[in-house]
C-alpha cells in the first residue's frame, strides 16, 4: 500500500494548473483567432455581395440577348423579301417594317458590324477562302455573305464573309 500513495503523490506533482496569466493570455489569443475569423467571413460577405450586385447588373445588361438572336432571322427575311418584291405598297409596308424593326434593335443596344477590309477573327467568321490577288491582298474581305451584330459589347452573330487567302 504505501507504493499506492507514492504514486498519487507523483500524479498530484505532475498535474501543474495554469496560473490566471497563462489563463488569460490562452483567452486572448482565442479572442484575438476569433476576431481574425469574424473579419475574414466579414470581407466575404461583402465580396459575395458585390459579386452578386455584379452579376445581377450583367444579367440585366443582356437579357435581350437572346431574344434578339432570335429575332435577327426576321430581319434576313424582311431583306430577302425587299430582294424579291416589285417596288409597291407591298415592298413600301416590308421596307417600313424593316425600318421599324431595326429601330427597335438600335434602342436595345444592337449595332450591325461594319465590315471594313481586314478580316476581324473577334467579330466576323470566314466561311470560305479564295486565294488572294493583286484586288484583295492576303487576309483582305471579299465579299459579305450575311451580316454582323453585336448586343451592346457582345458579338450576338459574327459577320459571315469570304477571305482572300494567300
Amino acid at each position: 500500500m504505501p507504493d499506492e500513495v507514492a504514486e498519487d503523490v507523483v500524479t498530484e506533482e505532475e498535474v501543474v494548473e495554469p496560473t490566471i496569466e497563462e489563463l488569460l493570455a490562452e483567452a486572448i489569443a482565442r479572442a484575438e483567432k476569433a476576431e481574425a475569423e469574424i473579419i475574414y467571413r466579414n470581407a466575404d460577405i461583402v465580396n459575395l455581395r458585390r459579386r452578386n450586385a455584379t452579376d445581377r447588373a450583367e444579367l440585366l445588361k443582356f437579357a435581350g440577348f437572346n431574344l434578339s438572336g432570335r429575332i435577327l432571322p426576321v430581319l434576313d427575311n424582311l431583306d430577302k423579301a425587299l430582294v424579291a418584291v416589285e417596288d409597291g405598297p407591298l415592298a413600301d409596308g416590308v421596307r417600313l417594317t424593316r425600318e421599324n424593326l431595326l429601330n427597335a434593335f438600335q434602342a436595345e443596344g444592337l449595332m450591325q458590324i461594319e465590315v471594313g477590309s481586314e478580316f476581324d477573327p473577334n467579330t466576323m467568321e470566314a466561311l470560305t477562302t479564295l486565294p488572294a490577288s493583286e484586288e484583295h491582298p492576303d487576309g483582305s474581305i471579299i465579299d459579305t455573305l450575311e451580316s454582323g451584330w453585336m448586343y451592346k459589347d457582345r458579338v450576338l452573330r459574327p459577320a459571315r464573309v469570304v477571305v482572300a487567302k494567300e
